[in-house]
């Protein structure tokens, strides 16, 4: 016997097919046993939820006054701990207007933008990428592997170096297509280079590091 899908799976099943540039969607959970739905709606409560009958209407969104994916996936979380259970599908999805996603600058364009301001001569660098939701951290992980990324500063953000010719990093080319993919597959955010040195000569080294928090990056 199949066990049933828990509700927060399901919500990132639902997730992974809207369209990338997705604001807000409603869904709708069917309560399976009618006696939980007034449990199920009170679990809710944050997304302002409706209810009918056995059924829970509400909304997330990425920004505005709805709940964010990452806060709809907690309460979902609670309904799976207590084991409340139902069918949980799409209603509706709008999507983000062109205006918005006009102002919205590239990771990899961000990336070369950072690059053309640094002195013609930078060997190494140190940079960040802040991504505009923790939902995006596994994926962009994923994506941005070659980079050798690791967590820093705050949950949905990555750490990474960057090499000009020689020494340890990511050649900044490569860093530019893994970004290129990042932006494929719509995980937006912000890339900021934090530190950057010139015309570094390693002598039996990988090259320079940096001191941050106490250890060395």
């Amino acid at each position: 016997m199949l066990r049933p899908v828990r509700l927060v799976d399901r919500f990132n099943e639902i997730e992974r097919e809207l369209p990338a540039n997705w604001a807000e969607a409603t869904l709708v959970l069917a309560v399976s046993n009618e006696a939980q739905s007034d449990r199920a709606a009170a679990l809710l409560g944050p997304a302002n939820p409706g209810r009918r009958g056995k059924s829970v209407r509400f909304t997330t969104a990425r920004r505005g006054g709805s709940v964010a994916p990452d806060g709809l996936r907690r309460l979902l979380r609670r309904l799976d701990d207590e084991g409340i259970g139902g069918a949980l599908e799409l209603v509706r999805a709008t999507e983000a207007p062109a205006s918005e996603l006009r102002k919205r600058e590239s990771l990899r364009d961000q990336w070369k933008r950072g690059l053309g301001n640094l002195p013609a001569d930078w060997s190494d660098i140190y940079a960040e990428v802040r991504f505009a939701s923790t939902d995006y951290v596994e994926r962009g992980a994923l994506l941005l592997a070659p980079v050798n990324p690791a967590r820093a500063g705050g949950t949905a953000t990555l750490r990474f170096r960057s090499a000009h010719h020689f020494g340890y990093g990511v050649s900044p080319e490569m860093a530019a297509r893994c970004f290129e993919r990042c932006d494929e597959d719509g995980i937006t955010g912000e890339v900021e280079i934090l530190r950057a040195l010139s015309d570094t000569n390693p002598v039996g080294t990988q090259g320079p590091v940096w001191l941050v928090g106490g250890r060395a990056v």
